[in-house]
């Protein structure tokens, strides 16, 4: 493992480091891929280290790379953004840009690290996301990670020539530590 910050079963987290940019351009360039983020504008990979620098040097920024333990491979991003310490809640945002490590459990398994992260490292009291309605795979690794809709933002994306619902989709501490520990 190099640099692991948060380690799980199958996967760890580490720091994102200037060098992860060309692959991260890549992927933030790939419509299948950025079709399930906010993003909708090309990436360079300039603009990908200016990201990883500005979040590195963010007191209240954590974002990480997902790595396959077994395999050293380098598979996705994730992180808690937008932290609010007077009213302990955050944003999380994950994207596994290697295509071939969808469907496999590594996102469910990286929600958990980084929400048992906000409430027993940061000592949050919320997690909250927003996903689009059409990502069923999103929305079912973040349902397995204990997240509940909370809201919909009515048409609030236009994707593919239509306008779609964002789900608002949170988690909070006593539902987290009420879970099975191994699904926590």
């Amino acid at each position: 493992m190099q640099n692991p910050y948060l380690i799980g079963p199958t996967v760890y987290l580490r720091p994102l480091e200037k060098a992860d940019a060309p692959v991260l351009a890549t992927w933030f360039n790939d419509p299948e891929v950025t079709r399930n983020l906010l993003t909708y504008r090309p990436m360079t990979v300039a603009a990908e280290e200016e990201f990883i620098a500005k979040m590195n040097a963010h007191e209240l920024e954590v974002g990480l790379g997902i790595v396959v333990r077994e395999t050293e491979r380098f598979i996705g991003t994730a992180g808690l953004h937008r932290t609010d310490v007077r009213n302990r809640h955050t944003a999380f945002g994950i994207s596994l840009g290697d295509k071939g490590a969808w469907g496999k459990g590594y996102g469910t398994e990286t929600t958990r690290l980084l929400v048992k992260h906000a409430f027993e490292t940061l000592n949050l009291n919320r997690v909250w996301l927003l996903v689009h309605e059409y990502n069923q795979r999103g929305i079912r690794a973040y349902e397995k990670a204990g997240f509940r809709v909370e809201g919909r933002l009515r048409q609030d994306t236009f994707r593919e020539g239509r306008y779609w619902d964002t789900l608002v989709m949170g988690i909070l501490r006593d539902e987290w530590a009420a879970r099975k520990p191994e699904d926590r």
